[in-house]
């Protein structure tokens, strides 16, 4: 039965995430009917600050658990790229001089899924021992980079581990509309089929 994740405190968010990713069903990838392992966390965006609480304090309850949560924030790592190209301080200082339509446009192609950030992460992945994979800075990254195309990137690369994105808004699956990533709950990101609602698995 699907869980109204409006009405769930961090803390029973924080509750629930553990007891789930800390399960050996959701470590083995048990119960996804061959699907890849991806999983939506989907919140108000009015609780971003607590849930930045709750995702750290999550690795750490997990650790307790022996369990190895690797932690990727987009934003982070964006900015990480763009230094290691030279890129940031040009954009710091050039920053007025673009339109916003400007800057989306060499954002988005310095920092293509595709191209260069999946690969990054691809990189990330192989140079750590991990259990599960939390992807977090979703909102700080629209819209240069766009949460579906991460996970249709990312299908190939972070497949054999489970994947959590945190994600401020809703996920939701109709039948007549299929599913949906709305970022801030009114923004239409793009369709997505192929995860899952983390609050409506049960261990």
């Amino acid at each position: 039965m699907a869980r109204d994740t409006n009405t769930m405190s961090p803390r029973e968010r924080q509750e629930h995430l553990l007891e789930v990713i800390a399960s050996p069903r959701f470590l083995k990838k048990q119960g996804l009917g061959n699907e890849v392992p991806f999983f939506i966390c989907p919140f108000p965006a009015d609780d971003a600050v607590e849930m930045e609480v709750v995702r750290a304090q999550l690795v750490k309850l997990l650790a307790d658990r022996g369990v190895s949560a690797l932690d990727i924030n987009l934003y982070n790592l964006s900015v990480g790229m763009l230094q290691e190209r030279g890129i940031w301080d040009q954009l710091i200082e050039q920053e007025a001089g673009f339109t916003k339509d400007e800057l989306k446009e060499l954002l988005q192609n310095v920092l293509d899924p595709e191209q260069h950030l999946i690969p990054e992460i691809a990189r990330v992945l192989e140079a750590n021992e991990f259990d599960v994979l939390l992807l977090s800075g979703v909102g700080e990254v629209y819209p240069y980079i766009r949460s579906h195309n991460v996970l249709n990137n990312l299908q190939s690369t972070a497949k054999d581990k489970p994947t959590v994105m945190f994600f401020p808004g809703s996920y939701t699956h109709a039948l007549a509309s299929g599913a949906s990533l709305d970022l801030f709950g009114i923004m239409h990101d793009d369709k997505y089929y192929r995860a899952f609602n983390i609050f409506n698995y049960e261990v």
